[in-house]
């Protein structure tokens, strides 16, 4: 019990010796050990590096979930160890929202034909999104809050040990300077080369591991490495869903009939997105827009027919065209004075106008 006395006496007058250097040297009464130019720069950097890494991963986190509620919902999952639920993302939201009302217009419809694949490319992207966050958590942000709860913990307990080890060592020096009688003197020098034997060791083992920030940055290099690659996924499958729809809805006709116009005499159109060949890669799969108007061209110029194979369903506007029902097989014909979007269609012994944009020519 004696000795337990001892130590906390011992420890309360290291600590009270301590404050005392601390106090002193704010006020400008004590000296203060400078810590080496090295190892001062080295503190810096692992300073900076921790605080870029929290702004870094802040701001990927706003970019891959935008909504404050559910970032705060996931990181109260995070801290409990239990899996966040599975959510339904907006690309995924919208992509059904289509879907339903293209069933609702009716399949067999341009529009509701239209809505749907519209929807079943927006689902595609939600599912891109969602690769493109699980990838980014696991590659980049991972690593990246492993440094804050790891390595940087740890540099901040060795720092904080340097500074108690660099006060012990000046509260030493000063007692040196005050010590008039030989024995206390002799033990001052004592303590002295003792506390600055501690100090230097600590010092070492600081040096170290600020050192050690030179890895994590490579490691943090790699890392971002992985999530360019992983954003040169998401957004070149984006753009291969998209470029894909367009073909889709590129055979639509640009402007529908008058019974489907706007109160107001407005006719809908369908946009088309220009698209460089210079700039993006090439997409496989379909018929280039030339060799399609090629085609119709040489039908024209040739006064013949042919067999076309409609591409989508068309409900006739008036007696003189011809309803189409997908995937059936007619022949086509021009006809002098008609309008360059239409062909003259039969089907037994049905006939009437077919807008071109709904056919595919046959060999």
């Amino acid at each position: 019990m004696d000795f337990n006395v001892k130590r906390l006496a011992a420890d309360a007058g290291t600590f009270l010796s301590r404050a005392v250097q601390f106090t002193e040297e704010k006020l400008g009464q004590a000296e203060k050990t400078e810590l080496d130019a090295h190892l001062e720069n080295l503190l810096v950097r692992a300073e900076t590096t921790k605080q870029w890494t929290e702004r870094i991963m802040k701001q990927t986190e706003i970019l891959l979930q935008p909504n404050p509620n559910l970032r705060l919902e996931e990181f109260v999952y995070e801290k409990l160890e239990k899996k966040a639920p599975t959510r339904v993302n907006n690309h995924e939201l919208l992509g059904q929202s289509m879907i339903e009302s293209g069933n609702e217009f009716g399949p067999g419809t341009a529009y509701g034909n239209a809505l749907t694949k519209c929807g079943e490319t927006e689902k595609q992207l939600g599912g891109a999104e969602r690769e493109l966050i699980h990838s980014a958590a696991i590659n980049f942000l991972t690593p990246f809050r492993n440094f804050l709860e790891g390595d940087f913990k740890t540099i901040l307990k060795e720092r904080k040990l340097l500074q108690v080890k660099r006060l012990d060592l000046d509260a030493a020096k000063t007692r040196v300077k005050k010590a008039r009688m030989s024995d206390a003197r002799a033990v001052a020098e004592q303590e002295l080369r003792m506390t600055q034997s501690e100090f230097d060791r600590q010092a070492e083992i600081t040096r170290l591991l600020l050192e050690g920030v030179s890895s994590t940055h490579a490691h943090q290099l790699r890392c971002l490495n992985d999530f360019v690659e992983a954003q040169t996924t998401y957004y070149a499958q984006c753009y291969q869903y998209m470029v894909d729809l367009q073909k889709q809805l590129g055979s639509f006709p640009s402007s529908f009939s008058n019974n489907n116009q706007l109160s107001g005499g407005a006719s809908i159109s369908v946009p088309t997105i220009a698209v460089s060949s210079a700039s993006l890669p090439s997409v496989s799969g379909g018929h280039g827009s030339s060799a399609v108007s090629g085609g119709f061209n040489e039908l024209r110029s040739s006064n013949g027919s042919r067999k076309a194979r409609v591409l989508y369903d068309y409900d006739a506007a008036s007696s003189s065209e011809l309803s189409l029902l997908a995937d059936e097989v007619i022949t086509v014909s021009s006809v002098p004075g008609m309008d360059s979007d239409w062909l003259m269609g039969e089907r037994g012994s049905q006939k009437g106008k077919v807008p071109i944009t709904y056919l595919e020519l046959l060999n």
